[in-house]
């Protein structure tokens, strides 16, 4: 399996989404597809004007965005938040 399933959470606008991320991306890659899916769902409510962070939701530390996903702590049910 080459994706991971994981439950990100966005208070920005008070929304959570489960899902799935590759594992050979790059976190700040991952950022960037996330806040351009956001904003396709949102209607373009969601429209950072610059690059969120993605921190553990458990532990509130940020992930290193030069990290790929396989190299991170990032496993399957793990709990995101995205902060603007």
């Amino acid at each position: 399996m080459n994706k991971v399933l994981v439950k990100l959470y966005v208070p920005q606008i008070g929304a959570e989404y489960d899902i799935w991320i590759p594992l050979n991306r790059r976190i700040y890659n991952v950022i960037k597809l996330l806040v351009k899916a956001l904003k396709e769902f949102t209607n373009g409510e969601f429209a950072p004007t610059k690059l969120p962070e993605l921190y553990d939701r458990k532990t509130a530390i940020p992930y290193d965005i030069n990290l790929t996903v396989g190299e991170s702590s990032i496993i399957n049910g793990t709990e995101m938040i995205l902060i603007v």
